[in-house]
């Protein structure tokens, strides 16, 4: 009941930057959780930041210091700001949202439908 709309991939440098936004739509009665995460080719899924309703936010090792996670509240909406690009950080990301919805406040976890990060020179 809950889609999740991503945008802000394409081709980038590496030492470059990208934003990647994600807007959470349908009945949402609550956010709990909104986070990102990647995979490459051949590679499982992999966290890469999160941000929890009490604004904690947790990276991924390989992103420290380059990635910033942050959200809007009142647009339903998490962004990804990434700098300093490396190749190895090419993939698709996900955006993950997780929260109640409904009346009943049904505890739910949905997914965007990816976006293509390719970082080359």
């Amino acid at each position: 009941q809950v889609q999740l709309v991503e945008s802000g991939g394409g081709l980038v440098q590496p030492g470059g930057s990208l934003r990647l936004s994600c807007a959470a739509s349908g009945s949402i009665f609550s956010t709990n959780v909104m986070g990102w995460y990647r995979q490459a080719p051949g590679k499982q899924r992999e966290l890469v930041a999160t941000i929890t309703s009490g604004d904690s936010t947790s990276y991924a090792d390989s992103v420290k210091g380059r990635f910033t996670i942050s959200r809007d509240n009142a647009l339903n909406t998490v962004y990804l700001q990434m700098n300093s690009l490396k190749p190895e950080d090419t993939a698709v990301y996900y955006c993950q949202w997780s929260g109640t919805t409904g009346w009943l406040r049904k505890t739910t976890t949905s997914w965007g439908q990816g976006t293509q990060v390719t970082v080359s020179s």
